[in-house]
């Protein structure tokens, strides 16, 4: 997928309910889930580049925004110049590209928002624990840097709409794999999970009959199923679908089921910050994000930059 007001913010569970959405991908027609993001983004994927999705076989690009609820033009005229802030690590969201230019899939994106308003764009790079500060003290106009949605940061900041949301998922050896995931189908099966995070409570509330083995780390818990110590993990899907697709797997495992969403466990999704009463701004954002995935453009940027869906 940071201190608590930012998306990097330790995960807790935020209730004991749970809700299981498999939505209709709104622009492949494959199914998918309009997930939630978790309030601790998952690690950077370990490729600094991105990978062009295989071209055999179409996979689900979500669609976060409802063909119904096309939003107005607001007033352009009082835009000239966004400064976007990113971060400078965070691959393949963010990056330093070969060239030494911001690159990634948020620079790409907001890159197209500013095409879209027909304003001059500009992009800096700062460490993710400084972005809000800079917004604050008017270093820049808005922050599109993988920052997850919470209250705390809502208090400094407003938001656009969510422009992507990261869903949980299980993964097995592909041995294994299971088409569907029940509570009742993982009684007695051995889970992987992070150990104190929003997916070790997610599974503790919901599947009881299941025997949880904690980890503390990413690395752990993957080593755990790559070995057959255990027979599931659960974690956050993007993560998730770049070590399936990565060297660090050894094409041992693949998704089971599909994703499970729950804001209170898994965060409101993450979106572009604006500073507090900045609606022009934010307006013009939410219109031209829409207006990106009408035309095409987000669908394009989702395949080159994530080769396995983690929807």
């Amino acid at each position: 997928m940071a201190p608590s007001h930012q998306a990097k913010s330790s995960q807790s569970a935020r209730s004991l309910l749970m809700a299981l959405a498999v939505g209709t991908c709104l622009l492949t027609g494959l199914p998918a889930a309009e997930a939630q993001a978790p309030a601790k983004r998952p690690p950077a994927a370990p490729q600094a580049t991105p990978q062009v999705a295989p071209q055999a076989a179409p996979q689900a690009v979500p669609g976060f925004w409802d063909p119904r609820r096309r939003p107005e033009r607001p007033d352009l005229s009082r835009l000239t110049v966004i400064r976007f802030l990113t971060e400078t690590d965070y691959p393949p969201f963010n990056y330093t590209g070969a060239d030494g230019n911001p690159a990634g899939f948020n620079v790409d994106l907001a890159r197209a928002l500013c095409e879209e308003i027909k304003v001059t764009c500009t992009v800096q790079m700062r460490r993710f624990e400084t972005l809000v500060d800079a917004l604050s003290s008017n270093r820049g106009d808005a922050i599109i840097a993988s920052m997850a949605v919470s209250p705390q940061l809502r208090a400094r900041v407003d938001f656009t709409d969510p422009y992507y949301r990261v869903p949980a998922r299980f993964a097995s050896r592909k041995d294994a794999v299971m088409p569907e995931i029940r509570p009742e189908y993982l009684e007695g099966k051995k889970v992987g999970v992070i150990a104190g995070s929003a997916h070790e409570a997610y599974l503790k509330a919901m599947f009881t009959d299941a025997e949880l083995h904690p980890y503390p780390n990413d690395d752990a818990m993957r080593a755990a199923l790559r070995k057959g110590e255990v027979d599931f993990i659960f974690g956050d899907a993007i993560s998730l679908a770049f070590w399936i697709n990565g060297t660090d797997s050894g094409d041992c495992c693949a998704f089971s089921g599909g994703p499970f969403v729950e804001s209170r466990f898994f965060g409101e999704g993450i979106g572009i910050a604006v500073r507090k009463g900045n609606d022009v701004l934010r307006q013009a954002l939410n219109w031209a994000l829409f207006r990106v995935w009408e035309k095409g453009r987000y669908t394009d940027l989702w395949l080159r930059y994530f080769s396995v869906s983690p929807f």
